[in-house]
């Protein structure tokens, strides 16, 4: 599997959009990876997770098509996640489509609202829960529950093809006991986990900081659930957290964690 980090920013984006937090300024003077649009990201070409507002910016950098997605797998129904308007110009008259050719996952928030916001349209639409294993084509997908807010079920996913499983973990804070004890059935070759509040935590425990990715990773490693071979790499940055990408890559490295940043591809 191929994993494309398409935006790997938290919803402020970095340089952030009304900012002059020093994070800003610096990568609005370096650019390259200090750069960040709102996270998202890519399998194998055709399992896209979320649609951020920076979408087509993406997939216009990276010389993508949408028509190559099979599904669309929502984390969660925050606005940086889950630009719902975005969809209606994935079909006539925005586009010559007459039905969408991608299947749309999320959990109950996610479809009540879309089945709001399109009643009748041709859109494949499918209700997922924490917990339970689900199938699309090859791939096996398993969302766990994140710890994020208490209006919804946010989910991170356990996606697995050839032998080969990853967990993307955005938004999810510290887990629960429920999800650490569902983990431990698995053995993971990769996990792409959110670093949002960087080096300057907050009291807000939907999110991580930099030394509580340190504390999960170091959680999953003891239990065996992170294969020794396995790759971690941050996603979901704010501009917040005080940390450029190069100090943040300073800071990680030694703990055998990688600053993930936008464009970024990892196979596993």
């Amino acid at each position: 599997m191929e994993i494309l980090l398409l935006g790997t920013a938290a919803a402020e984006g970095i340089p952030a959009l009304y900012s002059n937090s020093r994070v800003s300024q610096h990568a609005r003077k370096h650019g390259g990876r200090e750069i960040r649009t709102r996270s998202g990201a890519l399998i194998d070409g055709e399992l896209k997770i979320d649609l951020p507002p920076d979408t087509l910016m993406q997939l216009q950098r990276e010389s993508l098509d949408a028509q190559d997605w099979t599904a669309l797998l929502f984390t969660h129904g925050d606005d940086d996640h889950f630009a719902a308007n975005e969809l209606q110009y994935c079909l006539h008259p925005f586009s010559q489509m007459e039905y969408l050719g991608f299947t749309i996952y999320g959990n109950d928030r996610i479809c009540a609202k879309i089945n709001k916001l399109y009643p009748g349209w041709p859109i494949d639409l499918v209700q997922i829960n924490a917990f339970e294993t689900f199938r699309h084509g090859a791939y096996t997908i398993t969302p766990i529950e994140a710890r994020h807010n208490m209006k919804e079920q946010c989910q991170n996913h356990i996606v697995e093809h050839g032998g080969k499983r990853l967990l993307y973990a955005t938004d999810t804070g510290i887990w629960r006991d429920s999800t650490w004890e569902f983990l431990a059935d698995f053995k993971l070759d990769l996990l792409v986990i959110e670093c949002t509040e960087g080096l300057l935590p907050d009291e807000y425990e939907g999110h991580l900081s930099a030394d509580e990715v340190l504390y999960v990773v170091d959680r999953l490693r003891n239990a065996r659930i992170l294969k020794p071979c396995a790759r971690v790499v941050t996603t979901h940055h704010s501009h917040n957290g005080n940390a450029t990408y190069e100090e943040l890559k300073t800071f990680l490295e030694p703990h055998g964690i990688e600053a993930g940043f936008d464009g970024m591809r990892i196979e596993i």
